[in-house]
């Protein structure tokens, strides 16, 4: 055993919308600029606030997410950091109890307890005064375990209101308001129920991060998240890390298509990928530089609909992965990844050539075709997954196949989600396998370890 101590604290609100995520990103910037050292995390499979929160703090921020992944694997991801990182900031999602089922299983609040870290509430105070202290009273006893340290008052409109809310909740409770915003125009353009890509984002990033820090430093008692996150108590621990990536010689090549289209990665899957022997080749299909000699390609998920025209016009790199694919190279193609692979994408009433690997057309939608976690089971043979392997993972997708799919082989059934369609997904052709749904590499390890066999495999062939 041993005594690990990572300072740190969760923000919570009490639903989506209600203001966590840029708070979250002027806090995190603001501990960076006072020298610290942030460690930042999304719960839950969010590839977007998490890609802001890593911005924001200049370092990579991870997703924690016991759906996807054992406790026991949140534990020593998040412990893991704690030499490298003076502090945590983890944002929660939806709100603090919001869950699986009546229980909360899979809530934040769920989460800090596992962590045991305080939490930091964010409520939006639109068109409220006293009630928010029932609110927040009622917080803080449904569940004694949840150790709610501080509350930021967001939307606040005048003094007096703030003046008001503040007493409300300090009589009432023994929770200290730390701060109260204004009600601000967000900065940043929202899109899918989520913030926008970075990608597209046209302003300074910097800029916008200065702002968001700004607000924060002037109305919100940072002295005092710093000594919340200080009280996080020590836990003991059997492990202290998780496995580092493995520092041997890497004989396979695996491209990862990395680019303003395709970038919806999670970082322990690249780490798992290097952990089993791959060496990552970050390629782009949106330009027209020269590929390297590749043994595996993994297509993950972004908007490649938003940047249809540039993968159009790219016929060189259109054509080069298709000729990869007829000659079995081992693909891993996840949402946008499956859409590039698609004969065509149609978006704003406009179709546009893809890759053309599975002769089905793809139309993206105004409202989701599929939101949210997915399991099922793996029933046929593919690179990746043995057969029965029970697979967790979460899909998020505006698209859907327009034409019905002749081709059955289909190597996920899913007993919840909608998948590519009639609850299947992972759709086969060759060596290829091409889904909605996402996975984390720490909640199915035999998908990096089989995903580098394979590409072993294909360059053996290769040199026959």
């Amino acid at each position: 055993m041993i005594k690990v101590h990572f300072p740190g604290f969760l923000l919570a609100g009490l639903k989506g919308g209600s203001g966590k995520t840029l708070i979250s990103l002027g806090l995190g910037k603001n501990l960076k600029d006072k020298g610290f050292r942030v460690k930042a995390f999304k719960k839950g499979p969010d590839y977007i606030d998490a890609r802001w929160l890593g911005l924001a703090v200049q370092n990579r921020a991870s997703n924690l997410d016991p759906f996807l992944f054992s406790k026991e694997k949140v534990k020593e991801l998040f412990y893991s950091f704690a030499y490298d990182f003076d502090f945590a900031l983890v944002e929660g999602n939806r709100g603090l109890y919001d869950g699986k089922d009546v229980q909360g299983t899979f809530s934040s609040a769920e989460l800090a307890k596992l962590l045991n870290l305080p939490v930091i509430l964010v409520v939006d105070c639109t068109k409220i005064t006293r009630t928010m202290a029932a609110i927040v009273l009622g917080l803080s006893q449904f569940d004694p375990e949840v150790k709610i340290k501080g509350v930021i008052l967001n939307k606040t409109f005048g003094e007096r209101h703030r003046t008001i809310v503040r007493q409300s909740i300090e009589y009432y409770t023994d929770i200290k308001v730390i701060g109260a915003l204004p009600k601000l125009k967000n900065p940043i353009p929202e899109r899918h129920m989520g913030l926008i890509s970075d990608q597209e984002y046209g302003s300074s990033l910097e800029q916008t991060f200065e702002k968001l820090a700004k607000v924060c430093a002037e109305n919100i008692d940072l002295k005092e998240v710093l000594q919340i996150a200080k009280n996080t108590p020590p836990v003991l621990l059997e492990k202290n890390d998780i496995p580092r990536q493995n520092c041997g010689e890497k004989k396979v090549r695996i491209g990862v298509v990395l680019d303003a289209a395709f970038w919806f990665y999670y970082p322990e899957n690249l780490h798992a990928l290097e952990q089993a022997g791959a060496r990552l080749e970050f390629l782009s299909l949106l330009d027209h530089g020269q590929w390297p000699e590749l043994h595996g390609l993994y297509l993950g998920g972004g908007f490649p609909e938003t940047l249809a025209q540039k993968l159009y016009e790219n016929v060189k790199k259109r054509q080069l992965v298709f000729d990869l694919v007829q000659n079995g190279l081992p693909v891993y193609a996840e949402c946008g990844g499956f859409m590039f692979l698609a004969k065509s994408v149609s978006f704003n009433e406009k179709n546009y050539d893809m890759c053309g690997v599975f002769p089905y057309r793809i139309g993206v939608q105004k409202k989701p075709r599929g939101h949210g976690y997915v399991h099922g089971e793996i029933v046929a043979p593919n690179p990746f997954f043995p057969v029965g392997y029970k697979l967790k993972g979460h899909e998020f997708h505006y698209s859907c196949l327009l034409d019905e799919v002749k081709n059955k082989s289909f190597a996920l059934k899913l007993e919840r989600g909608v998948g590519i369609c009639n609850g299947l997904d992972g759709l086969l052709y060759k060596n290829v396998f091409a889904s909605y749904t996402h996975i984390h590499a720490l909640g199915a390890p035999e998908w990096a370890e089989n995903f580098v066999r394979s590409a072993w495999e294909y360059k053996r062939l290769q040199s026959l």
